[in-house]
């Protein structure tokens, strides 16, 4: 890849100026009630929500006088956040400062910021601050939405076939089974990948169409029990304006289609023969998805006036089969160009089912906003790109603290978003070449051999929660911020999962001043109750650390070892008169499970 397309790609996105924008965004009001309180080793800031904010950006200066700038917790993407409160954990201890929030109408631009107020973080001392976190746990309780069962992601589908071997493993076979463990453990139901149109799928052929390969692939992912998220693109060469312009390591083109009525039959085409092949009651089912990140120079080559046209025709196409079928888009970096494309749509009448775009690094933004703006508030919204970062081999996908950052981001989609689509399911991954060694910081959940990073830890523990959201309330130094909690009944079991996290990631190898301890209330549990806990924590359930001193290709006898040192284990957990005494460090988390003794 070129060095300035390595450079867009670690930018992820360029803002807009005024004159690209095809519209304007409304001057969005300051919240009006903003707080700032100071802790050991943070500062929480917390607001009033504005109705039509996407998202809020913070602000803070030192001082008295210090200019206010944006609040950077390195995340490498969008630093707005969708909700209150917010942790910051990038201030120094002892240091008065002044804190602002700018609503944010869309990812580009926010409004100005609100009156400031001051704060000063804390000094730790010599024991952890106290946290209580209160379940009611007889409540009637709601049912508990479930982000990440809608969907995951995956390298270009077309490697399920592919029999080579990375670190003596079959790329093919391991995809499969890491796609397989998705769905039969936690309950994945869709797979969103790229490329379905790139040369190794050859779907021209001569003057025709020859879908083979792609019949191979979907065969394939419904024999698992999965659905494809159909993403169309990148550009077949044959039907490219020019083909020179390219992405990733195995060359995926990016320009316009040099017809767009090739593009539209094309289009048009895959979807008569899915339906005929799978029927039309089970393609209804599927999306179909408007390229990808077209708002990035790195994966477009031509301007979003041409990429709006694209969407247009691929609309129509896949309309043309059936009215029902589902389409939406942009599927953008950085929740970019959902405004620019809703507007559009309204103006031409272009169908839009669902909304689609990615973030990485903080819980995605709150686009319902957007599509209610536009007159879209019934379509589905899916993030189907969300990660802890967007930069390959980087140390931090391996990390406990991704772990943790998960199970924050899917508790802030929860009820909002109808999927959130972690990118991706395994390190069988080869955007910028296949993986160089064993632990190289790769997207996925699962490592090449197939086993459990925290991330997928994670996800086990997001998967045991139950049926029924109980409501949790919180007191003391980081409750509700640094502290959270997810509390569910199903039937005879209480299960709660807490952690503690900040979205800095300078802090990710851990920060002593955040530990708390934790008094978990429970009043109401029968006293009989076994109590136990399953703990995901550096050292623990950590890959990384315990894979220290392996060689870069471990065999198959010390993957074995490791899978089993590894591992999820639950422990007993001493419950006095309903309440549960846990220390937290950050990061961490923990699943506490009460029901009745067995046995």
């Amino acid at each position: 890849m070129p060095e300035d397309a390595k450079a867009d790609w670690d930018e992820r996105i360029a803002l807009r100026s005024d004159e690209e924008r095809a519209f304007a965004f409304p001057d969005l009001d300051p919240p009006k009630e903003v707080t700032a309180v100071g802790g050991v080793g943070h500062v929480t800031i917390d607001w009033s929500p504005v109705d039509g904010a996407v998202g809020y950006l913070i602000l803070r200066g030192a001082g008295e006088h210090g200019p206010l700038e944006p609040v950077d917790h390195h995340s490498g993407d969008v630093l707005s956040v969708p909700s209150p409160p917010y942790v910051d954990t990038t201030c120094t201890p002892g240091t008065p400062y002044r804190y602002a929030v700018a609503s944010v109408p869309e990812v580009t631009t926010h409004g100005r910021p609100s009156h400031t107020v001051g704060a000063v973080p804390l000094v730790a001392g010599s024991v952890p601050p106290a946290v209580g976190v209160t379940v009611d746990v007889v409540a009637e309780g709601t049912e508990l939405p479930r982000p990440w069962v809608p969907m995951i992601g995956s390298e270009r589908l077309s490697q399920l076939l592919c029999k080579d071997e990375t670190g003596g493993h079959e790329i093919g076979v391991e995809l499969e089974q890491a796609l397989r463990r998705m769905h039969d453990e936690l309950g994945v139901r869709t797979v969103r990948a790229h490329a379905i149109f790139h040369d190794d799928t050859h779907v021209i052929d001569g003057d025709g169409y020859d879908f083979g390969v792609v019949d191979a692939i979907y065969d394939k992912l419904l024999a698992i029990g999965l659905r494809p998220v159909v993403e169309l693109g990148f550009m077949p060469r044959e039907l490219a304006s020019d083909p020179t312009k390219t992405v990733f390591e195995y060359g995926a083109i990016i320009s316009p289609p040099a017809s767009y009525q090739a593009w539209y039959d094309l289009v048009r085409a895959l979807v008569e023969h899915l339906v005929e092949r799978y029927g039309l009651d089970e393609v209804l089912t599927w999306d179909f998805e408007v390229w990808n990140e077209a708002n990035l120079e790195v994966f477009w080559s031509g301007t979003k006036a041409e990429w709006l046209q694209l969407y247009d025709v691929s609309a129509a196409a896949v309309k043309s089969v059936d009215e029902r079928l589902a389409v939406g888009g942009p599927s953008s970096a950085a929740a970019g160009w959902v405004d620019d494309l809703l507007a559009h749509a309204k103006q031409h009448g272009t169908p839009v089912d669902f909304v689609s775009t990615h973030t990485y690094g903080s819980p995605p933004l709150d686009v319902r906003a957007s599509l209610k703006r536009h007159g879209y508030g019934d379509a589905r919204i899916l993030w189907t790109e969300w990660g802890v970062t967007p930069r390959h081999f980087n140390p931090i996908n391996d990390s406990v603290f991704a772990g943790v950052f998960l199970l924050r981001g899917m508790r802030s989609a929860a009820g909002r978003i109808d999927a959130l689509s972690y990118w991706v399911a395994s390190d069988h991954f080869e955007e910028l070449g296949r993986p160089p060694r064993f632990l190289h910081g790769g997207f996925g959940l699962q490592t090449v051999g197939g086993l459990a990073k925290p991330r997928y830890h994670a996800m086990t523990l997001l998967s045991r929660l139950g049926s029924v959201e109980l409501p949790v309330t919180y007191d003391g130094d980081g409750g509700g911020s640094l502290i959270e909690a997810w509390a569910s009944r199903d039937r005879d079991l209480i299960a709660v999962l807490l952690w503690n996290l900040t979205l800095d990631q300078s802090k990710a190898d851990g920060a002593p001043e955040l530990t708390r301890h934790v008094q978990l209330h429970l009043a109401g549990v029968d006293p009989s109750w076994q109590a136990t806990a399953t703990t995901l924590a550096i050292g623990v359930g950590d890959l990384a650390t315990t894979a220290d001193g392996l060689p870069d290709w471990p065999t198959a006898d010390q993957l074995a070892e490791l899978a089993d040192r590894t591992k999820l284990v639950s422990t007993p957990l001493e419950s006095r008169d309903g309440a549960v005494e846990l220390t937290l460090p950050m990061p961490s988390a923990v699943l506490v499970e009460l029901g009745p003794r067995r046995g």
